[in-house]
């Protein structure tokens, strides 16, 4: 389903990143990556997805290779098939809970009243039924991650990207919401590369690995 294939990435300055990477996830696998910060977690989550390219190396998405693809079809790939969960939440605050988490169907042209009950019907699978129009700052930070879930699997894509979904919680917080995202990931057969410093959270997956200068060690 998304295959890495000697993926090299440099910063400004010249300090690489990560030289020659290679990874294979497979449709319905969770594959969690960890390591020191700065070693460039999210850099390859977003070349992953497309916003960032590489200096070398392909990214190949079902068969498809994002170096070749234009901005409109790289943007086409990531609202049909990619689902994005950030430690920051990026909840948009001028939106109530169910608009921001109708918002990927609302991007696909799905009719409003369709889009709408689906994103009640995430609501209530994240335990927030009833607050559908509330504003983001009404909600707890547990409660905002829970939204951010919601959004990102309701248009149910084929992959799931998480950057520290759990970072800016507390340990109770954080357990409560991993078992949701863990279950809902699992119900909709989503795969999911999931970035975390947490041993806890990458104890979802299937497989962890440790990413290093050298590539992705096996852990």
């Amino acid at each position: 389903m998304l295959k890495l294939v000697a993926l090299t990435k440099s910063v400004p300055g010249g300090r690489t990143l990560f030289h020659d990477l290679d990874l294979t996830l497979e449709a319905g696998h969770v594959i969690a990556i960890m390591g020191e910060s700065g070693v460039g977690k999210s850099t390859l989550l977003n070349l992953v997805a497309g916003l960032d390219t590489a200096d070398s190396g392909a990214v190949l998405f079902e068969g498809a290779d994002l170096g070749t693809l234009d901005d409109d079809a790289r943007t086409a790939l990531r609202r049909d098939h990619l689902g994005f969960v950030f430690q920051a939440f990026l909840v948009l605050p001028h939106l109530t809970v169910v608009q921001n988490v109708a918002l990927p169907l609302v991007l696909k042209r799905t009719p409003g009243e369709v889009a709408l009950q689906a994103a009640l019907r995430s609501l209530e699978d994240v335990g927030l039924e009833g607050r559908g129009d509330d504003f983001p700052r009404q909600l707890s930070g547990g409660e905002l991650q829970r939204v951010a879930i919601a959004r990102a699997l309701i248009h149910r894509p084929k992959l799931l990207l998480a950057d520290e979904p759990t970072g800016n919680l507390d340990p109770e917080t954080a357990a409560r919401i991993l078992e949701v995202f863990s279950r809902q990931v699992r119900q909709q057969g989503a795969s999911v590369i999931l970035v975390t410093h947490s041993e806890v959270a990458a104890a979802i997956a299937e497989r962890t690995y440790r990413l290093t200068p050298g590539g992705l060690v096996c852990l």
